[in-house]
């Protein structure tokens, strides 16, 4: 009976150890720019987007839009060739207002994460 015992609290352990190894797996959003939540006085050229890890760009999105909707990103998200865990994505020009970044990435081990934050643009 103690030999089984000894055998379950092994195993647990090894599982809680796995799904802990693999929960630091995902590639997680640690800093963009703008900063979310946050208001700048100019309107920026890109959104840059920096990830805990590596990602993979056919398979990482970027949407950017106003509050009725409109798109503002401009043209495909693009891994920065000398980081490859920022995606960076142009937009169209910004006027004052709220907007709302939408992202989707694939990182290397094949995790997919998404989320979304807003900025204001306010001179």
């Amino acid at each position: 009976m103690r030999h089984r015992l000894g055998h379950r609290v092994v195993l647990a352990v090894l599982f809680a150890v796995i799904g802990i190894s693999e929960g630091r797996a995902h590639a997680l959003l640690t800093r963009s720019s703008p900063a979310g939540g946050g208001t700048v006085r100019s309107a920026p050229s890109e959104i840059v987007l920096r990830f805990s890890e590596p990602i993979q760009a056919a398979f990482s999105t970027v949407q950017v839009t106003g509050r009725g909707g409109e798109r503002f990103d401009d043209g495909p998200a693009q891994i920065d060739p000398d980081q490859p865990s920022v995606l960076r994505v142009a937009v169209k020009t910004l006027e004052p207002g709220t907007y709302t970044v939408v992202w989707r990435v694939l990182s290397i081990d094949t995790h997919i994460t998404n989320g979304h934050f807003t900025f204001k643009v306010a001179p």
